[in-house]
């Protein structure tokens, strides 16, 4: 590409050779790589667009099996709540180790204990109830001053996937604040549902967007077939003056006959001549042969 003028290398040719078709096929040519480019693009937009839209809906399926499953929770959970008479959940909470116990020091205290040695290696293990959802542990190993340790966090099992956390799961010291945990979890599913409306509100928020790219079409694939068929023929008119004409091949083709005959010929006549010249070397030594008779 000549960055002065804008004209590729076979503009070039086509301009010193004269032949305006040659010009008019360099400029085709140009025309379809351009448009070929701006295809390639377009598809390549449109397939991304399609990708993300997969990614959309997977995303907005997430969100919408988890909004559900935390409203069944929280409607189970209103169902079975017991309220003191200022409105506030009784805490009915149930510890292994110490199922029988109301007293809350006794309950806090298994739970600290647990907390202390318990080791799950990842898993969910069940350590007791609060109306009827199971409280669960689980060891995970984190980094803290470039040394490897285990934390344990503490979660309400919903009744399918969802684990509720108060406080990142953490327990508190104070031994009321600590039993508390719990159903101060569950009372936090309300804002898990809202969470899970916000992040699918922002999924969805360039949906349609997406969409009509994923559906559209080029809108210049007629014009790019229509400019190959020029090219095409083009191709045959240009194909059609380099060739010689009709005329001219039957000349060539006599002209090369000819100048095989006339190659025999030759060849042929250069050997009569040897041949004559040696009949008469063989003459020669005839009459030089002559006997000597004695008289």
């Amino acid at each position: 590409m000549d960055e002065d003028s804008g004209m590729n290398f076979s503009e070039y040719v086509a301009v010193l050779s004269g032949n305006t078709d040659l010009l008019e096929k360099a400029r085709l040519d140009k025309k379809i790589t351009t448009l070929e480019s701006e295809r390639k693009n377009f598809l390549r937009e449109r397939d991304a667009a399609t990708g993300k839209l997969a990614e959309i809906e997977s995303s907005v399926s997430f969100h919408t099996d988890k909004i559900k499953e935390a409203q069944s929770d929280l409607a189970l959970f209103e169902k079975r709540v017991e309220c003191d008479d200022e409105g506030t959940p009784i805490n009915k909470l149930t510890i292994k180790g110490v199922e029988d116990s109301t007293d809350i020091k006794a309950i806090a205290a298994r739970l600290q204990e647990i907390d202390e040695k318990a080791r799950t290696k990842g898993e969910y293990n069940k350590i007791g109830e609060v109306y009827g959802f199971s409280i669960m542990v689980k060891t995970e190993s984190t980094s803290k001053d470039l040394f490897d340790c285990s934390v344990n966090r503490f979660f309400v099992k919903g009744q399918e996937s969802i684990y509720y956390t108060y406080n990142n799961g953490k327990l508190a010291t104070d031994p009321k604040l600590a039993c508390q945990n719990f159903v101060n979890a569950l009372e936090r599913i309300p804002k898990v549902i809202e969470s899970h409306e916000k992040e699918m509100a922002k999924v969805v928020a360039n949906k349609d967007v997406y969409t009509n790219i994923a559906n559209s079409s080029w809108k210049k694939e007629d014009e790019l077939r229509s400019l190959k068929s020029e090219a095409a023929e083009l191709d045959r008119k240009i194909a059609l003056t380099l060739a010689p004409p009709e005329g001219e091949k039957e000349e060539t083709e006599e002209m090369k006959q000819g100048e095989g005959l006339s190659d025999h010929y030759h060849s042929g006549g250069v050997k009569n001549e040897s041949y004559l010249v040696q009949d008469k070397e063989d003459n020669s030594r005839l009459q030089s042969f002559r006997p000597k008779w004695r008289h």
